[in-house]
Parts: C-alpha cells; sequence; structure tokens
C-alpha cells in the first residue's frame, strides 16, 4: 500500500463524474481519500497535467508460461507502468494454454510474485484452445478466473459451443468471444476486396464476422451468460452488434486501437508489422467503427497485446505470425481520437478504464473517494515519436515505429504506490 500523497494543480479527469476538473486529490493506503481536499502527506504538483484512472486492457497476452522469451510478466508489467496501463485481462492462448485449475494458479501466482500492475487471467474455453473439449468451467471459475476465451480462435463446431454456453450459465461468467467465422477465415491474412486481390493474398469478407457476431448473440440469448466481443471491425460486424444490443443489455464489445487508425492499405509493400487478427479493414470499415465510438456502441478500447518474436515477423507476409504489441502505445494512439475532436478526454477514458472495469466487473477505473488508487498523470499534447527498440517489451512487433503521436504518460500509480515515473516529471 502507498502513503498519503496529494496531487495539485491537476486536470482531473473523472470518466464516472463525467467531469474535467483543475483541482486537488488525495490518496492514502492505497485508496483516493478526497478530491479537492486539503494538502496531506507528500505533494505532487501536476502543472496541469492531467490526471485519469489507469488504463484496465483486456487481451493481453503474456507468454509465460513456455513462450517466455516473448514476453514475460516482468517485461509486460513494465511496458505496461510505462505505457499507463495499470490492470492486464490476460488472455489464456499461452503456451500450455490456461485450461486446468493448476496452470491457472501458477500463472496468478507468478504474475503476483512478478508484476507490478494487476493480473486479472481469462481461462480457456476448450483444451488446447482447440474447440473441442470443455475445459473444468467451474474449478476455473472459483479459481479466479474472470471471464472464458479461445483467444484468437472462435470455436467451430456450434453444437459444442451452445453446450459450453449452457453450462457456463451456471455460474454468471464472462464469456470473451472472436466472433469471426472459423471456415470463412482459417488460414487468411487480409480482408477480401480489390486491395488483397492485387497483392494475392489470401483474405476472408468481411461477412465472416457479421456471421460470427450473430451466431454467439443468438446462441446466448436465453441463457445467462455475460458475452463480450474482443474486437469488432467491420460496418457489418457494427450493424450486427447493434441489432443484438436491442434485445440484451448483457452485450458488450471492443475494438483494437490498431483498428481504429489503420485500414488495410497500410500493408502495402506486405509489411508484417501490420499483419493482425482480425485483419486490417477497408477505410469505410474503419470510419464505421469511429462512428461507433462516437456512438457508444463500442464499450472498451484494446491494445490486443499480442508479442511476436522478429523471427516469426520477418517471413513472406501469408507465412508472418499475426498480432502486435500495444501496451506502451495505446495511450498516444487513443489520444488521436481526442486530438481529432471525436471524443473527450472523459468518453475516452469510459473506453480505457472504467467501461473495462464494468465489464470484468471489478471496482477500477474511476476517481471517486474511497476506490483504489489506480491512476496516470499524462501530458495530452507531447509529441511523440515511437522507437520500438526503446520499449520495455521483449517483442517489438509494433505497426506505430517511426509514427509521431501526441500523447505521454509522466506517472503510473497502482493501488497507491508509485511504479513508474517519467524523467522529465519531478516528484
Amino acid at each position: 500500500m502507498g502513503k498519503q500523497v496529494t496531487f495539485i494543480n491537476a486536470r482531473i479527469i473523472d470518466p464516472n463524474a463525467e467531469s474535467e476538473t483543475l483541482g486537488t486529490l488525495t490518496t492514502n493506503d492505497g485508496l483516493i481519500e478526497k478530491r479537492d481536499g486539503g494538502i496531506k502527506g507528500k505533494v505532487i504538483d501536476c502543472g496541469g497535467m492531467c490526471l485519469a484512472p489507469g488504463i484496465i486492457d483486456i487481451g493481453v497476452k503474456v507468454c509465460e508460461l513456455g513462450e517466455k522469451h516473448k514476453e514475460s510478466f516482468r517485461s509486460a508489467s513494465n511496458a505496461a507502468a510505462t505505457g499507463g496501463v495499470t490492470s492486464l485481462v490476460t488472455r489464456p492462448d499461452t503456451k500450455p494454454s490456461i485450461d486446468n485449475p493448476e496452470l491457472l494458479q501458477f500463472f496468478k501466482n507468478r504474475g503476483k510474485e512478478v508484476s507490478k500492475v494487476r493480473i486479472f487471467p481469462t481461462a480457456s474455453l476448450t483444451k488446447k484452445n482447440n474447440g473441442k473439449k470443455m475445459t473444468e468451467i467451474g474449478f476455473l471459475h472459483d479459481g479466479g478466473a474472470v471471464a472464458f476465451s479461445d483467444g484468437f480462435n472462435s470455436i467451430p463446431d456450434t453444437k459444442i459451443f451452445y453446450q459450453i454456453l449452457r453450462y457456463a450459465s451456471d455460474f454468471n461468467t464472462l464469456i470473451i468471444g472472436h466472433p469471426q467465422d472459423h471456415f470463412l477465415t482459417e488460414n487468411t491474412s487480409a480482408t477480401s476486396g480489390v486491395f488483397a486481390s492485387i497483392k494475392g493474398l489470401s483474405s476472408s469478407p468481411d461477412i465472416a464476422e457479421k456471421i460470427g457476431v450473430e451466431r454467439d448473440t443468438t446462441l446466448i440469448s436465453n441463457l445467462n451468460i455475460r458475452y463480450h466481443a474482443d474486437q469488432i471491425t467491420t460496418k457489418m460486424g457494427l450493424d450486427a452488434l447493434r441489432d443484438a444490443k436491442t434485445t440484451n443489455k448483457r452485450i458488450t464489445a471492443g475494438t483494437s486501437v490498431h483498428h481504429l487508425l489503420f485500414n488495410e492499405l497500410d500493408i502495402a509493400n506486405y509489411r508484417t508489422f501490420f499483419k493482425l487478427k482480425p485483419p486490417l479493414r477497408s477505410n469505410i470499415d474503419r470510419e464505421a467503427l469511429t462512428e461507433a465510438i462516437r456512438e457508444g456502441l463500442i464499450d472498451n478500447i484494446c491494445s490486443m497485446h499480442t508479442p511476436q518474436d522478429e523471427e516469426s515477423k520477418r517471413l513472406p507476409f501469408e507465412e508472418a505470425a499475426q498480432g502486435a504489441v500495444g501496451l506502451e502505445t495505446i495511450l498516444p494512439a487513443s489520444l488521436s481520437l481526442y486530438q481529432n475532436k471525436i471524443l473527450t478526454l472523459n468518453q475516452l477514458f469510459r473506453l480505457l478504464a472504467l467501461n473495462p472495469a464494468k465489464i470484468i466487473k471489478k471496482s477500477l477505473g474511476s476517481l471517486e473517494e474511497g476506490q483504489p488508487a489506480d491512476i496516470i498523470i499524462f501530458d495530452p499534447d507531447k509529441p511523440v515519436k515511437i522507437n520500438r527498440f526503446k520499449f520495455q517489451s521483449k517483442s517489438q512487433n509494433t505497426p506505430f515505429d517511426g509514427f509521431n503521436l501526441q500523447g505521454e504518460n509522466l506517472l503510473t500509480m497502482v493501488q497507491g504506490k508509485i511504479i513508474f515515473k517519467n524523467n522529465s516529471f519531478k516528484v
């Protein structure tokens, strides 16, 4: 637990109160003690910089146990702290998969021992994430899994998936789906269209996402299930999501910050750092996604942090691994929505902090008195040139390398303890 600290001259961004004010905030014993009260304990002058809840990133892959060379708890934790991420909702598609209570306990213990940030593990829906045999959902739920998912895999057998959902409904748990039709998307690397044809890339139609959303949301319609779509990236998928949400308030959906800022043309010259899953979409889809963010249809923005080593990315595009790291770029990348006047800072931090906390049912993501003191201080206007070779993450597969963005994290606090401080920020 941290000692008493008062932040003064802070531009306080509170997504729960929907307010933005210049004031003070005091933390004590790991909690937010007072807003705009007296000055107590250690004083930190924010100099007019923004103070907001720490980012909660859903869908982060930490590669322990078997691929520690790509990302460990220590490196992911350092990357998160640097980037203003205070909680990681981790994926289970590790090697081996987090598909039994013993591995879940090891994963939790390892994270607790090493990580500076909070770790909320997701467990596998099926053994080895292969979509065939259900895991011990009851034991995994009791063991502390905040949700169940098969990562980037969509369970192809609808009958098996429905049986799993019916069983999981007994535990009122969260299911995180990857709503893409398995058979239309298997072994593809781009979105169908003229561009993919010109480039000669294997591709899947955007209707695959619509089919995935419609299947998943139909299956849960009469079940006691909380369902979260990890990444909605197409206009068709958004239309299906909008229809589903009108009749089921237990459905939420996220999107990747990469899909908000890039489109399919960015893979020109076969740049494998832009090879993602789902693949980058058309600009029409990207614009529809931006409008969905403004509308409130999308509930959270994530980095979908997927570390890959150099060897797996330095391959021909079709053979290269999918995914990008994002813990250190999610803040400046997301701030482009503020810079471009699409969202206010309060609206942005609903997507980055408050809503993710609600999705996983944790008392985090706001600056209310009595809440955990998970806080970041950042300069929203500071120009930043992304240099992947300076990352804390072991893997450096970012599409933002060399990009000029705006927004720099200056300080990260978890449970009242400062875990990162930028050299330019005086404490």
